[in-house]
């Protein structure tokens, strides 16, 4: 199957799971779940080699991808869409996780994206990635 077709089929299961009202699906535009994709790959061709990222480092790339694709209206974007905390990152990367579009690591838990920064300051704060170690800039 390409990946045009996984993520067509994923996306569909998440439509269903939002009509039939589980999931918590109902919540976020489809175009969040696709920028989380985004912004996972926007993360990895920025570290020295692939690997599995944290639910807080995946929080800080969205972040930044947020910054990079929409600049000061970033916030306003993803609030549209649904998505107001670092939490609801985590709600989308699991729901992704559900339909078999992300793998989990063991150690990996939902409760690993809460209060990650504050969105307002996040976004108020401008560019300039703020996660040690790694500078997703450009």
């Amino acid at each position: 199957m390409s990946d045009v077709a996984t993520l067509e089929a994923a996306l569909a299961e998440i439509r269903r799971r939002a009509e039939e009202g589980q999931g918590g699906a109902v919540r976020y535009n489809e175009r969040a779940f696709v920028f989380v994709l985004a912004a996972l790959e926007f993360a990895q061709t920025r570290l020295p080699a692939r690997r599995h990222l944290t639910g807080g480092e995946l929080a800080w790339a969205c972040r930044d991808f947020a910054l990079e694709q929409f600049g000061l209206l970033a916030a306003t974007v993803l609030t549209y869409w649904g998505i107001q905390n670092t939490e609801d990152f985590g709600r989308i990367v699991f729901l992704l996780i559900d339909v078999g579009l992300l793998a989990r690591q063991p150690t990996d838990r939902i409760e690993d994206f809460d209060r990650v920064y504050d969105f307002g300051a996040a976004f108020r704060g401008g560019t300039g990635y703020r996660w040690p170690g790694v500078s997703f800039s450009g």
